[in-house]
């Protein structure tokens, strides 16, 4: 894409047209809005094209997703993450005998550095507003479902077509405005990465799951990590030949740190937030979904501690499913407590009436928009009534994973004989072999107790479904004896049977077709052989709810800009984003101030000797030695291990680099308190706090901690 093309892209029009900003901490703003938020009048000390500009290689060039976010920090693809965005990379390199995990692990030469399997980086290269492109497949007399099949198609047209022009890159078209506005983003993807520091778990993940979401916190969640390309240049899965990336441009390190009340901001890949989503929904995820999840991934964890008990070789295999179980479980919660302690139901229901009222009042307004919130409403009555089938049905393939391995064999036999445009993303020639390798990867996690105890628990439920939402291929399975010792003698003769633990098994069963996969006598093909229609069955459904409330958002949307007379940045959707604030402390409850930096002595103070406050003995030498040296906090006279800060932030900025007022790094973004997990529904100045790790904590860490210090020239960082 030309530079004219990304001149004209930036504008976005649609998106972001007459947009009034109230707060400016507030937003998780679309990079082509930098340009307009005057940042120097909230303390930016660089040009904002610095940070987004068409005519120069500005700062999102050094901005890379990793499943989450991280940053460049050398010109030779040194990049810097979070801890526990490389946990499951560090656990499948890791073995009893060389556990990178528990012990960390750190690479004094190119040649030594691990591969960190099945990740891989994104960086953002361009974008262009498609949205009429996209909605041209909308035609008259199209049922719902095949609206949103339309759009899809078109969609995977335009990224095949994008693909084909620019070689080597991946395309992407995200909806940012639903059923409204669609952009079209351009990215290098890079397939070869690699570990190269990564700190002990005492350290990266100090407090564990009990100081998760949690002020104060002293976790040093950083991780340091290369990628790589091919001798020529380009993107290439792992080889020894391949070199180092060479990114467009890498971010400073200032390991002068900030202060407190010090401007900064952010740059990152948030993911999914549901700030414009009625209040319907909201009550659905606040009285059905998520009360539901934490349950479920509650008993899930439970088992999984209990058999790693004891069992090292356990423990290691199960630690990365704990982890991100543990940590969405938590999210929730805190979301959980947050909604009902502001009455965000409540209050989005209030606003609706108030929206409505408008709407009434005006006989053109009530033709056009009368029906929407009705509509809406009506369409989360139904998902509820259908939401304990349908919740069974997710975590049969999310939680049991001989049966997630046999249904995406099902799935992709049926799907890979169709034109490729025609088949869902994942199987797709574009994206088939990384969902291969993600099939296969996710076999280190599997531990068949915990396995069969899942099965059996979804098995149980799924025979107690009301009549409107009863599964009939289970029904039909225990039409003679439903009771739960017919289900256990089920599950046990699954697993005995069962060959798709053997990876070689599993990776020819990715590569036949439907009459091969039904003449194998494996009872779990079999199971999702007849579970499979209940799942093509969901795909339509949600197809049709999608159709449906796209046209119905894409009004909502319309008539609230009206109503309120302004413009809304779209809700954050995993595109480049950009956050600003000050570091700020905060109240959580009267009498109670949280301050906005935490330090080593902190450390050292919760440091019990037990799990998961466990701090490796070097810690205390150095500590009280007091060498500190240029990372010495000069108000606190200590290290500063994490910070707070009113940015707005959400799931997916972990990794996000802190930046300073002229735009250097200062901090490694890796978590929310425990009052800001709500910030996916709401968010307010008063209780919204992000958490990052200091990077003095890093870099001391590094240099006095780690003998790292060697990387340091790499970054640029005089010794």
């Amino acid at each position: 894409m030309t530079r004219k093309q990304i001149a004209a892209a930036a504008l976005l029009g649609a998106l972001v047209t007459g947009l009034q900003v109230l707060r400016a901490e507030e937003g998780m703003f679309p990079i082509s809005m930098v340009p307009s938020l005057n940042l120097a009048a909230r303390g930016l000390k660089i040009p904002a094209g610095e940070i987004f500009s068409p005519e120069r290689d500005s700062l999102i060039y050094a901005i890379l997703s990793v499943g989450a976010t991280g940053s460049f920090v050398s010109p030779q693809g040194l990049f810097v993450t979070n801890h526990h965005v490389a946990f499951g990379a560090v656990q499948s390199a890791s073995t009893t005998e060389k556990d990178y995990l528990t012990n960390g692990f750190l690479a004094r030469s190119r040649g030594d550095e691990v591969p960190a399997k099945g990740m891989t980086a994104r960086i953002t290269e361009s974008f262009q507003d498609v949205s009429p492109e996209v909605l041209r497949a909308v035609q008259p007399g199209q049922s719902l479902a095949e609206r949103t099949r339309a759009i899809e198609k078109r969609i995977k047209e335009i990224v095949t077509e994008t693909e084909s022009r620019f070689p080597g890159k991946r395309a992407e078209v995200s909806e940012m405005f639903i059923g409204r506005t669609y952009v079209l983003f351009i990215y290098t993807y890079l397939k070869d990465i690699r570990l190269v520091y990564i700190p002990p778990r005492s350290i990266g993940e100090f407090g564990g799951e009990t100081d998760n979401w949690m002020w104060p916190r002293h976790t040093g969640d950083f991780s340091f990590l290369r990628a790589y390309t091919g001798p020529d240049g380009k993107p290439a899965d792992y080889s020894p030949r391949n070199i180092p990336f060479q990114p467009k441009r890498h971010l400073k390190v200032n390991p002068a740190g900030l202060q407190e009340g010090d401007f900064l901001f952010l740059l990152g890949y948030p993911g999914r937030t549901y700030r414009h989503f009625p209040a319907g929904y909201l009550a659905y995820e606040e009285e059905v979904r998520m009360p539901y999840v934490v349950e479920w991934y509650g008993r899930q964890i439970a088992l999984m501690e209990k058999a790693g008990e004891g069992n090292p070789a356990v423990a290691l295999k199960l630690a990365a499913r704990i982890k991100r179980l543990a940590n969405t479980m938590k999210n929730y919660q805190g979301k959980l407590q947050g909604m009902r302690k502001i009455d965000l139901v409540r209050k989005k229901a209030e606003e609706e009436k108030e929206l409505q009222k408008y709407i009434d009042a005006d006989a053109g307004l009530r033709k056009t928009y009368g029906d929407v919130l009705p509509a809406l409403a009506q369409s989360y009555r139904e998902l509820r009534r259908m939401s304990d089938r349908e919740l069974i049905l997710e975590h049969l393939r999310s939680g049991v994973q001989m049966f997630e391995f046999a249904m995406a064999a099902v799935e992709a036999a049926a799907e890979r004989q169709k034109p490729d445009l025609e088949r869902e993303s994942e199987y797709m020639d574009r994206n088939w072999a990384q969902t291969r390798r993600r099939l296969l990867l996710a076999r280190a996690g599997f531990f068949a107790p915990v396995d069969q105890e899942a099965l059996r628990e979804l098995l149980r439920r799924a025979l107690r479904l009301g009549e409107t939402g009863r599964l009939k291929a289970v029904d039909a399975l225990f039409a003679s004896d439903s009771s739960e010792k017919a289900v256990d003698a089920f599950v046990a003769e699954c697993y005995r049977k069962t060959q798709m633990a053997d990876e070689a098994f599993l990776d020819a069963l990715l590569g036949k077709k439907p009459a091969e996969i039904a003449a194998l006598p494996d009872p779990f093909l079999k199971l999702a052989a007849d579970l499979y229609p209940a799942y093509r069955e969901l795909a339509e459904t949600r197809k049709a709810r999608k159709g449906a409330q796209d046209g119905l958002f894409a009004r909502l949307a319309e008539v609230r800009e009206k109503f309120l007379g302004k413009n809304f940045l779209p809700d954050a959707n995993s595109t480049l984003r950009l956050t600003f604030g000050h570091i700020r402390g905060y109240e959580p409850a009267d009498g109670l101030y949280y301050k906005p930096f935490t330090t080593l002595a902190g450390v050292l103070e919760k440091t019990s000797g037990e799990d998961p406050f466990r701090s490796p003995a070097p810690l205390a030498h150095l500590w009280k030695a007091r060498d500190f040296g240029r990372f010495e906090h000069p108000a606190l006279k200590d290290i500063p291990v994490c910070m707070l800060y009113d940015t707005d932030t959400t799931g997916g900025n972990s990794g996000s680099p802190v930046l300073d007022a002229r735009g250097e790094l200062v901090g490694i973004n890796f978590d929310r308190t425990f009052d800001a997990t709500i910030n996916d529904y709401a968010w307010s100045s008063s209780y919204s706090r992000s958490i990052a790790v200091d990077i003095r904590y890093v870099l001391w860490l590094a240099e006095k901690f780690s003998g790292a210090g060697f990387l340091f020239d790499e970054m640029g960082i005089r010794q």
